[in-house]
């Protein structure tokens, strides 16, 4: 295929896709942890996925914002290709926020000063600016009264929200979330999901890895199940969690689902 004609295919795929995966495959030594991975996410879109321990959920994506490198295939946010050009690397995480399983606070600092690093030294806002819009988003994650506390003064659920709203500072056009309750004691689970339920809202286009079911029900469009590297079966909420279609998520929802 000529350049010319592979540009044309390029622009043909989805005009709403923020996110193209294509044929996509990550080692990890000798370790096949991501098998041909084709996933297109389009803009306010929200997809969840799940799946068994080890099946590939958080580094595919970590593979996002290069977190993880990929070996074989594309993958494409916001028009920028992901590959070893550091300059496509940083402007993809400066519109993809992350927030992990362990909330990575910096413990000598305060909430609001953790919440204007990034922009003030990736986006060279000025600090009083940085630090208005650090309280326009705690005020968004309903924590705005913590402002000058230091991360170890909060809870597990609070620190959480705060990560979020870290998140959110550097304005990103995706959030990905890995694990995000996943840490938390059972009565702080739904505080993060209430916030997260409000970003849905507002149209933020989210991946999220997640068991939390219920919230897969009422937020996403679509519902990922992934095993052994592999996305093996994807759906409406409705469909994924009725008709599944396949035997290991069928096995899957019913160990998890009571």
């Amino acid at each position: 295929m000529s350049t010319k004609t592979s540009e044309k295919a390029d622009n043909s795929l989805a005009k709403d896709a923020i996110i193209e995966i294509i044929e996509m495959h990550k080692w990890f030594g000798d370790f096949h942890v991501l098998q041909g991975i084709d996933l297109t996410v389009r803009k306010k879109e929200r997809i969840v996925i799940c799946g068994p321990s080890g099946s590939g959920k958080s580094t595919l994506i970590r593979c996002i914002n290069r977190l993880e490198e990929h070996q074989r295939g594309r993958i494409i946010v916001d028009g920028i290709e992901l590959t070893d050009n550091i300059k496509n690397i940083e402007k993809v995480r400066t519109e993809v926020g992350m927030v992990f399983q362990h909330f990575n606070l910096f413990p000598h600092l305060t909430i609001v000063e953790n919440l204007s690093l990034g922009p003030i030294w990736v986006r060279k806002v000025p600090k009083a600016e940085a630090e208005e819009t650090a309280m326009f988003y705690l005020d968004k994650v309903h924590i705005a009264e913590q402002a000058l506390k230091y991360p170890g003064q909060l809870s597990g659920g609070q620190q959480q929200r705060v990560a979020i709203a870290r998140s959110l500072c550097m304005n990103p056009k995706v959030m990905l979330f890995d694990e995000p309750t996943s840490a938390l004691d059972p009565e702080m689970i739904k505080e993060v999901l209430d916030v997260m339920i409000e970003l849905a809202q507002e149209g933020m286009t989210m991946i999220v890895v997640s068991h939390e079911m219920g919230f897969a029900k009422s937020v996403a469009h679509r519902v990922l199940f992934m095993d052994f590297g592999k996305i093996v079966e994807g759906n409406t909420p409705r469909e994924f969690f009725e008709n599944p279609q396949n035997d290991r998520t069928k096995l899957f929802l019913s160990q998890i689902l009571h």
